[in-house]
């Protein structure tokens, strides 16, 4: 029997279809190795050397993978082929104690038949260089973090973190969020002509006055349009120069991980960490290739099978004769891998929806229409431009742009928003008739806030991260508090942000520095590639670090990063002065004779009504549900304040951890007993996404909504009617 251990689940299942009786297929579920959470880990008189342990959750699994090895006559180890699936493997080579003569190292770049058997033909040997590229960013990364963050709980806040790669990407935020306070606008106008020719209409702007051209802030008020305007009625409008040409449009590169991440979030609204888990399931279902890579190569394979499938469908004219290949930009990117593509190019979205939920469709459509249109012929275009001699003394030009699309190309697979505008028939020497002299007024606007794609975009220019970190990194510092998403979905610091920034960006410079970060990340390369030891890399960069970390433990003070301020407020259990603080969410209310009076209060912020424990209608609901029992357990109910307002938790908590919701003033309640359970009631519950309805009766029922039952129940399936925009639609997808 030959085993065969990989990191996820889903991916051992589909494998195992794939192979015969004589193959095991199990899963690691992930890391089974790492540095302790408890200390630091890394032996800094010992040349750096890491200390691993086997996290509880993992030693069963561990114990079970030992005894399927010792019966084995082969482990195959067959985690990803990244630096991190390197590692897994090397770990469990190491924590398994597997002889190194019974055992192969195998990678793919798609989970399909071919590949497995493909990868199981040709194994290797555990890279060791790739491992220790990837130890080196693990140490280095422990390093920061347990050395740094608690410095910042002693001269910022106590909760704090730093990141080798966090603190830069906070940086940018907090630096696009200062632009945007400092940004002052600008105001400035333009001029357009709405003329005609036999009734048909168009528009024109103006482009040259006197043979100049017109700059942005040529007319910076409205009095300033005031005299060519006046000119421009008295004049004729005469067309004076047509020229038309045939342009191509030539289809994007298949994806890479960064541009996958930034169009799901442009298309989707997708955050990078919900993009990555989604393709995550796509690969180990089989139905992509490796989705953490950065080059743009694509296989001869697929490009053949594209090429069959394109000229079936579509007709020849629709092929790029050849093929088409692209070069990525990045000296580092390994070149060696392939792109995101669809792992058979006829499974056509359209074939496997029945097998993908909603998001996994929307993103496979998305990576096959990008693979597929990338080997298409250029989309054809007819495009007209028109100046027009206009003005009392005819000093003005005014310029029409018309474009239409001749021929498709790509863009019958791979939809983008081409701006067609047909102009009316028209000769040169033609005279027109103005319809109309618009001045507008506009105002510069200030930089807009990171969305997920443009914070990927921005760290994948400045060499700040790798594929498989940018995902990871942007939930980090959420998680942490460092930022938060805006209505628009959009990153904004928070204020302690600002404060933490301010601190590293003066006393740690290399740590939030972007030159320094990518050359570390150029360093991490070449330890992969061979052309540099791990152990020296680290000394470089812990020696300067740690000395300067040693000089400001004495040189700086907390109350210049940190200062307390005095407040108005007065404790309301002992008397004595309340002071403004900051901590880890921020600032907020402590007692002054802290430790004997440990109060604490939210901060009132200005327009935001904070609602206090004691406040008349907490103190009102209270009352109303002071014989409130819990139906789970039979404790009292509570009344708690909550990111979503005023809920009912169970007195009993952390044993029994029912919750209720209560409904504000004014909202009508729902009373639905559950279809699946026949036991719960739909009620209103919140998660970090928002709010939905669910069973009171989880986890024993799992039924869940995402949008508010009416009560009804739909006339064709029987399921519950849920509200929407458009009225009410049944809540069974399946359902017509």
């Amino acid at each position: 029997m030959n085993l065969i251990i990989v990191e996820s689940p889903t991916k051992a299942k589909t494998i195992s279809k794939f192979l015969d009786s004589n193959y095991k297929v199990e899963s690691s579920f992930g890391h089974i190795r790492d540095l302790p959470k408890s200390e630091l880990g890394v032996d800094l008189e010992n040349n750096f050397e890491p200390k691993y342990v086997i996290p509880s959750k993992s030693k069963s699994r561990v114990s079970e993978l030992k005894k399927l090895a010792q019966k084995a006559d082969c482990v195959i180890l067959a985690a990803d082929e990244d630096r991190e699936g390197e590692a897994i493997a090397w770990h469990l080579f190491t924590a398994l104690n597997l002889d190194e003569s019974k055992i192969k190292r195998i990678v793919f770049h798609e989970i399909t038949k071919e590949a497995i058997l493909e990868a199981i033909a040709h194994p290797r040997q555990i890279d060791q260089e790739m491992v220790d590229a990837q130890q080196a960013r693990r140490i280095l990364d422990r390093l920061v973090g347990y050395k740094l963050s608690p410095f910042l709980w002693k001269k910022v806040a106590k909760g704090l973190s730093a990141g080798r790669v966090q603190s830069v990407a906070v940086k940018l935020i907090v630096e696009r969020e200062k632009e945007i306070k400092a940004f002052i606008p600008q105001e400035y106008w333009d001029i357009e002509a709405k003329l005609s020719k036999n009734d048909n209409f168009f528009y024109s702007k103006l482009l040259k006055i006197n043979n100049k051209s017109v700059g942005k802030f040529q007319f910076k008020s409205k009095e300033d349009t005031e005299e060519t305007v006046e000119s421009l009625k008295k004049g004729g409008w005469l067309i004076s120069k047509i020229e038309g040409k045939e342009t191509k449009k030539s289809p994007l590169p298949p994806f890479i991980t960064s541009s996958l991440q930034q169009t799901a979030n442009r298309h989707f609204g997708f955050s990078a960490k919900q993009t990555m888990t989604i393709a995550q399931k796509l690969y180990e279902m089989g139905h992509i290739t490796y989705m953490r890579t950065d080059s743009l190569n694509l296989s001869s394979k697929f490009k053949d099978e594209a090429s069959k499938y394109l000229e079936e469908t579509y007709g020849k004219n629709y092929l790029k004769s050849g093929g088409r290949s692209f070069k990525v930009k990045s000296k580092n990117a390994q070149e060696a891998h392939e792109a995101i593509r669809p792992s058979k190019v006829y499974n056509s979205p359209e074939k496997i929806e029945s097998k993908l939920d909603k998001t996994q469709f929307k993103l496979y459509q998305l990576i096959w229409q990008r693979a597929l249109a990338s080997q298409m012929s250029e989309a054809m275009l007819d495009t007209v431009s028109v100046d027009i001699i206009a003005g009392e003394k005819k000093e003005c030009i005014f310029r029409a742009n018309g474009q239409t699309v001749k021929f498709k190309g790509y863009l019958e697979v791979y939809p983008e928003k081409v701006s067609e505008n047909e102009l009316p028939p028209i000769e040169e020497n033609e005279e027109l008739k103005l319809e109309d002299l618009i001045n507008k007024q506009h105002f510069t606007q200030p930089p807009a806030r990171y969305s997920d794609a443009g914070l990927v975009k921005e760290m994948e220019k400045h060499g700040i991260g790798r594929p498989s970190t940018y995902a990871p990194t942007i939930s980090t510092i959420i998680d942490r508090n460092y930022v938060n998403r805006d209505e628009k979905k959009r990153l904004f610091p928070t204020d302690i942000a600002f404060i933490v920034n301010d601190l590293l960006s003066q006393h740690f410079k290399d740590i939030v520095d972007y030159k320094f970060t990518a050359e570390m990340e150029n360093n991490l390369d070449e330890i992969s590639h061979g052309k540099k030891e791990w152990q020296p890399v680290i000394k470089n960069f812990w020696d300067p670090f740690y000395k300067n970390l040693e000089e400001k433990y004495q040189e700086l003070d907390k109350q210049k990063f940190s200062p307390e301020e005095e407040s108005d407020e007065v404790c309301d259990k002992c008397g004595a002065k309340m002071i403004i603080k900051t901590g880890r969410y921020g600032k907020f209310l402590a007692c002054s004779a802290f430790p004997e009076c440990k109060n604490i209060k939210s901060l009132k912020k200005e327009g935001e009504e904070i609602r206090k424990e004691d406040s008349p209608e907490m103190l009102e609901l209270k009352e109303k549900y002071k014989d409130e029992k819990c139906d789970k357990c039979g404790s009292d109910m509570i009344v708690r304040n909550g990111k979503f307002g005023p809920f009912l938790g169970c007195s009993n908590y952390p044993k029994c951890k029912n919750l209720k919701n209560i409904e504000k003033n004014g909202e009508k309640g729902i009373e639905i007993k559950c279809p699946k359970c026949e036991e719960g009631k739909i009620v209103k519950k919140f998660s970090r996404r928002g709010v939905f309805y669910a069973c009171s009766a989880y986890p024993k029922c799992k039924n869940a909504y995402f949008a508010k039952p009416t009560g009804e129940k739909c006339s064709k399936c029987g399921s519950l009617m849920i509200e929407d925009k458009n009225g009410p639609k049944c809540s069974n997808k399946d359902c017509e």
